[in-house]
């Protein structure tokens, strides 16, 4: 049987490095005395994803004007800084468990519902809405699952809520490619907490540990979620940002087209 290789660890960035994800397998040696080289097995079985901003852009501000313009507001950024210290503090709770998701949706909008005479209710409603309408995958995310369907399964973990998450697979064709798709809101637990992962490993049947990777952009709530629930993680870190303290990812890349690139190579 010939001898398995792998792959060197190749360095990306200033202390960003990624090991290969491949077992490379010698397949003989061709007429001019050069090995060539097969893809045999991939490290990793499962790879899951994050959805908003690792796999799909979440751009509030143009859903919330969008939204608003339908009830005759001008929505201006003064509006979203409002919006968003209301709104990031809430996310801050949920994900720690203080508050359910139904609360975050509803209070970040109460100001909003008593000056149009309207539920909160009604205007989170219109926003997701929005939000769907708008979306559209992140450079790269298209060509990168596309390129991994039939290598691995894919799932996603996301703390979106559920009334967006099929929608937005539908409107952009990636639907099929996922096996599994996980949602806060449904499971009642958020990353990071270990639960919303013990609960993703059951509908996948429980794979070793060692073959499941979790790709996300927060460092908090998937990289230390996947830390904490034993599987190696990948930080999509496109700004170039320092890991936060006592967080340290297994790989990190600065797009998604470089994740590709090394896990294909």
């Amino acid at each position: 049987m010939p001898p398995a290789y792998r792959v060197r660890r190749r360095r990306a960035g200033p202390a960003r490095y990624f090991h290969a994800l491949f077992v490379v397998a010698c397949r003989g040696v061709g007429r001019a005395g050069e090995v060539e080289w097969k893809v045999s097995e991939m490290k990793y079985s499962w790879i899951l994803f994050d959805a908003d901003e690792t796999l799909f852009r979440f751009d509030a501000y143009q859903g919330l004007r969008l939204m608003f313009s339908r009830f005759n507001v001008d929505f201006s950024v003064e509006d979203y800084q409002a919006y968003e210290a209301v709104n990031q503090p809430l996310w801050v709770d949920y994900q720690e468990g203080r508050i359910t998701s139904r609360q975050l949706q509803e209070v970040r909008f109460e100001g909003w519902a008593q000056r149009l005479n309207m539920t909160a209710c009604a205007i989170n409603d219109a926003f997701v809405q929005a939000m769907t309408e708008i979306c559209e995958p992140l450079p790269g995310a298209r060509e990168l699952v596309l390129s991994l369907r039939g290598r691995v399964r894919m799932g996603i973990i996301t703390n979106g809520f559920t009334a967006m998450q099929n929608e937005r697979l539908q409107r952009t064709g990636l639907s099929d490619a996922f096996a599994t798709l996980v949602v806060s809101e449904e499971v009642g637990v958020a990353k990071p907490d270990v639960a919303i992962f013990e609960h993703a490993f059951a509908l996948m049947d429980n794979p070793p540990r060692e073959q499941i990777l979790m790709v996300g952009d927060n460092p908090h709530s998937d990289i230390l979620g996947g830390i904490n629930a034993g599987i190696d993680t990948c930080w999509l870190n496109t700004r170039d940002e320092p890991a936060p303290q006592g967080i340290t990812p297994s790989y990190q890349v600065g797009s998604l087209r470089e994740l590709q690139q090394i896990l294909l190579a």
